[in-house]
């Protein structure tokens, strides 16, 4: 029992017709514990109370200067993580930046020694006052993750620190894929303000952000070269607007598509020319020339998805592939040609004006082709009145003989005429086959013609691309 109950006791054993007054005494002096709890109230901590002060009597729709003509110069600092995607058919890119904002905002001071010494606090960023500064090539946000805190210091600075990954439009230039560079542009500016409200500048220097790589992840496709940043004001309705812009260039890493596009492409074309080494009458050089058109034929629908797609202009590597293809159809349709020569008859050779040049250029002179006249002993009479053709001195001696064998049995005479006519039969065989040859040297020779022709065309279109594509990769 305390002191109070005691108390009370006492004043009513001494004063037992005052009861009310002892009941007033209570209430006047109340229990220990009960006095206790009135006493111990809660206190506010010192980040609570900094918190209510800063906050009681601000308006986050206002520009936090005492000095209304006095701008806000609103600091930016950029750092590129990655290059997530180049899409050439929407022109756009995609990027992942880490992007901070500074500046002073004069309502949000406060002394450290009387709050616990805090020199800096978190606070919502719904809560206080942020500038509205955009990016000009903003097409899509991406999926930044949202940061709903700024950081303000005791001497009214506020940091305002973000990842984002943004989609920005960026005129692309695609011709000279795998071997190109891209110059994408951010461009900061504030929607609404004039350069005498919201001014811009570099948090760091134009030197420093430029060759800044640390944070990108430099294993991917494209190389980042520099990041340069210009600082200049836009006149526009008699007002002037500050404009920061920071120029991303990049480099595409083209070992994958050289080994992916290019090497089998070539292979191919490697394989095409040796088939020139076929024989020419042999009759598979035209079937395997028509194999490695299409098999380059699937081989170019299968690498569809992994080309550029752009709207403006046609990569240098698609020109390469259609030339390709068209050398391809130009090597089998000289083929064809010449196998088409090479059967043709002597009697639609000698139609052919330029084919007849060749022949009297190649043959050997005086030599003229043997018609074919004698075929049977019924016909052997009309050789002998016709003068068409030229007998050796032994045919015209076995003729002679054979007019002198007038009595002679008619089972000999018989024997005589079909060996006369064996010998004319032997002597035109040999004469086509002395033209056959003759003609496949002579197609031979075109061939070899055309085919030159054919490396000179390859080998010049070749070396072009090489020199240009040499020229943008060291460069």
């Amino acid at each position: 029992m305390d002191q109070s109950d005691e108390a009370a006791r006492f004043l009513s054993g001494v004063f037992p017709l005052n009861g009310v007054c002892a009941r007033w005494l209570t209430l006047l002096c109340p229990p220990a514990h009960v006095a206790e709890g009135v006493l111990e109230k809660p206190k506010r901590s010192a980040l609570n109370q900094l918190t209510r002060s800063l906050l009681r009597k601000y308006d986050c729709g206002v520009r936090p200067v005492h000095d209304w003509a006095s701008p806000t110069t609103v600091y930016i600092d950029l750092i590129l993580q990655s290059v997530l995607d180049v899409d050439g058919k929407t022109q756009s890119i995609t990027t992942s930046i880490w992007y901070r904002q500074i500046w002073t905002d004069e309502f949000l001071v406060w002394n450290p020694g009387d709050f616990d010494g805090i020199n800096e606090i978190s606070l919502s960023s719904d809560a206080v006052w942020i500038p509205d500064i955009i990016v000009s090539e903003f097409v899509d946000e991406g999926k930044s993750p949202p940061i709903p805190y700024v950081y303000v210091n005791s001497s009214g600075s506020v940091k305002n620190y973000r990842p984002m990954q943004v989609v920005l439009a960026c005129s692309l230039e695609m011709y000279a894929f795998p071997f190109d560079k891209q110059n994408c542009s951010l461009t900061f500016r504030s929607w609404l303000h004039s350069v005498k409200e919201i001014d811009l500048a570099l948090w760091r220097s134009a030197e420093a952000i430029t060759d800044d790589q640390r944070e990108f992840m430099n294993n991917g496709e494209w190389e980042l070269l520099s990041i340069p940043s210009r600082y200049w004001h836009v006149h526009q309705d008699d007002t002037d607007y500050a404009h920061i812009r920071f120029n991303v260039l990049i480099r595409r890493r083209p070992l994958l598509y050289v080994v992916g596009l290019l090497i089998p492409s070539i292979f191919l074309m490697l394989v095409d020319v040796i088939s020139f080494y076929l024989p020419l009458d042999s009759g598979t050089r035209i079937t395997f020339k028509i194999s490695i058109l299409l098999g380059y034929t699937v081989f170019r629908v299968n690498l569809t998805d992994e080309l550029p797609a752009t709207a403006a202009t046609t990569p240098l590597i698609g020109v390469f592939y259609a030339v390709c293809m068209a050398m391809l159809m130009l090597s089998l349709t000289k083929s064809i040609l010449v196998v088409k020569l090479l059967h043709h008859s002597e009697k639609e050779v000698r139609q052919m004006s330029v084919s007849a040049c060749l022949l009297d250029k190649y043959r050997s002179a005086g030599h003229d082709f043997t018609e074919s006249a004698v075929t049977s002993v019924n016909t052997l009479d009309h050789v002998l009145r016709s003068g068409d053709f030229e007998l050796e001195s032994s045919l015209e001696e076995d003729m002679l003989s054979l007019k002198e064998l007038q009595d002679a049995p008619s089972g000999l005479e018989w024997l005589l005429r079909e060996l006369v006519s064996l010998r004319l039969a032997f002597s035109q065989e040999d004469g086509e086959s002395s033209s056959q040859a003759e003609w496949l040297a002579l197609c031979s020779k075109l061939d070899c013609f055309l085919f030159r022709l054919y490396l000179f065309v390859l080998g010049s279109y070749a070396s072009t691309l090489l020199l240009l594509w040499a020229s943008w990769s060291f460069t």
